[in-house]
């Protein structure tokens, strides 16, 4: 056994220059978590099970040491850097292979974090940032908000940003390889909530409320008990939606709000109708006569709260009088349920515009989808959940969350005579009052792909901002919307592309090969970053996501003990590449955006084809849900042209503006009708499987003319628009004429007293005028 006296005179000479003692011990231990970084059990296997034992550890020390006191038995000094150079020689001589990779990986990166953190340019530019997050308001710097629903100018939400000021850094430095960090820095790709990657957080879920409800849940402080009224429901569902935020980066959706409330309607009327008639039975002495706790009995099996009364004529003892009691303790206690509901609906808009999360710095950013439920229970539910939106906050402010979405669908309530026409119609009327809801269409075809009428966790739910989830290229039998989410997404600059290869800055003509390759390459570079935060994500245990994974709430989650690893359940999750500015982009290739020519209209859906089908081969070839997505994000695009003007300068109709184009949309500046804006933009809808949303701008006051408001939601469903919205100018309250009082400006989104502006920006920049 070779032991450190052999070489107790050898002085090891740290990269400080400092030189230390020899230890032997501490070569041991750098090789045993080089084993132990590939030891880690994969979710099907036991804890204790392993790849290697401590004999390959062994093995490999005792090959480094023999290797030191061979070349450096007449030495005085070897540096740290020849110690691992060993370690490396002798583990890939050893045919330890997989260990060598992530020992090389490991040290790449340690010198890439000492260059980020000791190289004064570098180090210089991260003060810099630091100070600026101290001595700006979030009027003034952008980076306060980055994100939208973050108030920076709060102390917690402060000290959020410096937060995740640090935690991008520490995430380019140690976790990333540079290729992305650079691809990120220098305006090719961006990766998305970058600051949580440290964490493995994922993006967002569609929240399965009927599995939460079923037998309570917990928050961590204390368990919460089944829900049994209206309500308990919107209650427990607002704080579902809170503590899944904690969880995650992004937001939180209801995939089926109308269905999961729709129990909790039926419940509050059985104790209503139960009250009610106890009331009435007591006052008029008939009580005498009625078996009481019997008729109760057969109260609480009742399966709906339309019924015919008369089934209860058995206990009236042949009395006309105890009939009509009956009756009108069955008419009171649906309207006092049809109260209570409306009650419960508008407390949890309040609630939702209120209860902060992630140290208080933020209100959950939340969706709700609903429209489906024909029972009248879940008529109820949606006929008040719209009437509250209506009605809108304390001073009849517009509620920004939950982002309402109607789903439309033929057969339950697009035409006359479908059971719900009357709901869609008051959500075409609340929309053109409130700029909610958005609409989602069952029909389009890539969502009609996945439905079954019998089970609405086949119906696809949105995320506000457009994601979706549907397919599940792991198991298609759970090609299903709730307990599923986006895991995280990077978006790829396209006028960058566009710049490059196109026919500006004195090129004469479009090098469209030249475009494609190099988009290829960025798309490959974004996949390989996805996969290595994956394995991040993966790494993480339940415990690390206590309501997220330990209350069941992602799909098979349930299934987890608490120190689990979460590959076999994140698989189910999407790994999207996103795009920015294709109408710049189209621009710079062939002079005219996709609005303007049908040329630039072919070229775009070519790009945006090819990009998913990249996406698609991706999902083949490594068996994970690979997703196109039309990226949310406005302050990114404005992100990408500052980059972009500094180093190419001002191009006309690329660089000239403040933001790209969002996604695939036709530009706000160019003026065309809406069908044709529509239908343009339409076909991208098909290929952005993992989010798309298409919006309408429209003059004036639609509350003025319905009917127009519905045509143009009617639009969208026959043109296979998965997603849509319908903007109008949000400058008058129906109160005080202004939704925001201004003068002038305002400071945040440059808005001038009178102006429209898109809710798309309001909500991006979090704007007073909302």
């Amino acid at each position: 056994m070779v032991t450190e006296e052999v070489i107790a005179n050898l002085k090891v000479v740290k990269r400080n220059g400092k030189k230390v003692e020899f230890d032997a011990t501490k070569i041991a231990m750098a090789i045993k978590k080089g084993f132990d970084g590939i030891n880690k059990p994969d979710d099907h296997e036991n804890v204790e099970e392993r790849i290697y034992s401590e004999k390959d550890v062994q093995k490999v020390f005792q090959g480094v040491i023999k290797n030191i006191e061979k070349k450096y038995k007449d030495e005085e000094k070897i540096k740290i850097e020849e110690i691992q150079d060993l370690i490396e020689h002798e583990l890939e001589k050893k045919g330890y292979k997989d260990v060598y990779e992530s020992f090389k990986l490991y040290r790449e990166r340690r010198a890439q974090s000492r260059e980020m953190f000791f190289d004064d340019k570098r180090k210089h530019k991260f003060l810099k940032t630091i100070e600026g997050l101290g001595l700006k308001s979030a009027a003034e710097d952008d980076l306060k908000r980055e994100n939208a629903n973050v108030d920076g100018d709060t102390a917690m939400g402060t000290m959020l940003q410096y937060g995740s000021t640090i935690s991008k850094e520490f995430a380019k430095s140690y976790l990333m390889k540079k290729k992305f960090a650079d691809a990120h820095d220098d305006g090719d790709i961006h990766i998305h909530d970058m600051d949580f990657m440290p964490m493995g957080t994922t993006t967002c879920t569609q929240i399965d409320l009927e599995k939460l409800f079923k037998n309570g849940f917990s928050t961590g402080h204390g368990h919460l008990r089944a829900p049994n009224d209206i309500i308990s429901y919107a209650a427990l569902g607002a704080i579902a939606i809170q503590s899944n935020q904690n969880d995650q980066h992004g937001g939180q959706s209801i995939p089926a709000f109308d269905y999961y409330m729709a129990p909790g309607v039926l419940k509050t009327f059985k104790k209503q109708f139960k009250q009610t008639l106890a009331d009435l039975l007591d006052y008029t002495d008939y009580g005498k006569l009625i078996t009481f706790n019997t008729m109760t009995k057969e109260i609480d099996k009742l399966q709906s709260i339309k019924f015919d009364i008369s089934q209860f004529d058995k206990y009236a003892k042949d009395s006309d009088n105890i009939k009509r009691l009956f009756n009108m303790a069955y008419n009171k206690a649906l309207k006092k349920t049809d109260r209570i509901t409306y009650q419960a609906m508008e407390a949890f808009v309040h609630n939702l515009n209120t209860m902060h999360s992630r140290a208080g710095a933020q209100v959950p950013f939340s969706s709700v989808n609903f429209g489906t439920d024909t029972s009248p229970e879940g008529r109820m539910v949606i006929e008040n959940y719209l009437k509250s939106v209506d009605a809108g906050l304390g001073h009849s402010e517009t509620p920004i969350f939950p982002i309402s979405i109607f789903k439309v669908k033929e057969g339950v309530n697009y035409n006359p005579g479908d059971p719900n026409y009357d709901l869609f119609k008051l959500s075409c009327k609340v929309s053109a009052k409130r700029l909610f809801p958005n609409f989602s269409f069952i029909d389009a075809p890539f969502n009609l792909a996945f439905y079954d009428p019998n089970d609405y966790r086949t119906e696809v739910g949105y995320m506000g901002c457009r994601t979706r989830v549907m397919a599940n290229k792991v198991d298609p039998d759970k090609a299903i919307t709730p307990g599923r989410g986006n895991l995280s997404f990077t978006s790829i600059n396209l006028p960058r592309l566009g710049i490059k290869h196109g026919m500006v800055n004195g090129r004469e003509k479009t090098d469209i090969d030249g475009f494609f390759k190099e988009l290829e390459e960025l798309m490959d570079l974004v996949k390989d970053q996805l996969l290595e935060r994956f394995e991040i994500q993966c790494s993480k245990h339940v415990y690390n996501f206590p309501f997220l994974l330990g209350q069941g709430i992602w799909i098979d989650s349930d299934r987890l003990k608490k120190t689990d690893r979460l590959r076999r359940v994140l698989k189910h999750g999407t790994l999207s590449i996103g795009f920015i500015g294709l109408a710049e982009c189209l621009k710079c290739l062939i002079g005219k955006h996709h609005g303007e020519s049908k040329e630039a209209q072919e070229l775009g859906l070519k790009i945006i084809g090819f990009m998913r089908e990249k996406c698609d081969e991706y999902s083949e070839k490594y068996n994970l849900n690979f997703t196109c997505l039309a990226t949310p994000a406005e302050g990114l695009s404005g992100r990408f042209v500052r980059i972009d003007r500094a180093i190419y300068g001002k191009i006309k109709g690329v660089t000239d503006r403040d933001y790209y184009t969002n996604s695939f949309h036709v530009p706000v500046y160019y003026p065309i009708s809406i069908e044709n804006k529509i239908k343009i933009e339409a076909p991208y809808h098909s290929f952005t499987n993992a989010g798309h949303i298409s919006y309408i701008e429209l003059d004036g006051d639609p509350s003025d003319n319905l009917d127009a408001f519905e045509k143009v939601v009617r639009i969208m469903k026959e043109s296979g628009i998965g997603y849509g919205a319908i903007n109008h100018p949000v400058d008058r309250d129906p109160v005080c004429g202004y939704v925001g009082v201004i003068k002038d400006v305002c400071p945040r989104c440059g808005r001038r007293e009178g102006e429209s502006v898109s809710i798309e920006k309001l909500t991006s920049l979090n704007c007073c005028c909302k």
